[in-house]
């Protein structure tokens, strides 16, 4: 069986950033960085498990807007998919799993140690926000 883990890109188009927050569990993966989510629950859609986990963890209400295409595989069994999104309400804090959360520029893509799988959708993310910095209408 296959579990579904969500990751949110957050996005603040108004300013062009991304937010990475830092794993502060399980030991393995402390330090790293990566895009805040995690497990989609049974009979619960992958927005919705977005919303909830963004909840939990950095105390926001979060709208998921475009799914980022591709999957990467965590571990065996695992599977990661990301949705952009955006904070409607709240101001991010780090209350699970997290030790740190960090705005980030398309220029400052590398400036933290993300986790290997987020990668891919890391750099699709702050492709697109570069592509809105350059875009006058948006």
């Amino acid at each position: 069986m296959r579990t579904l883990v969500v990751g949110a890109a957050l996005l603040d188009t108004a300013r062009g950033r991304l937010l990475a927050a830092r794993r502060s569990a399980p030991p393995a993966l402390a330090g790293r960085w990566e895009l805040p989510g995690g497990k989609v629950e049974p009979g619960e859609s992958p927005q919705h498990a977005l919303v909830r986990e963004l909840r939990e963890e950095l105390g926001v209400d979060a709208e998921p807007l475009d799914r980022i295409p591709g999957e990467w595989p965590l571990r065996p069994g695992l599977t990661l998919q990301v949705w952009t999104a955006r904070i409607v309400a709240g101001e991010p804090r780090p209350l699970e799993d997290h030790d740190a959360l960090r705005w980030l520029a398309p220029a400052e893509e590398d400036a933290v140690d993300w986790l290997d799988q987020d990668r891919p959708a890391v750099a699709e993310a702050m492709r697109r926000l570069a592509a809105l910095s350059c875009d006058p209408t948006g």
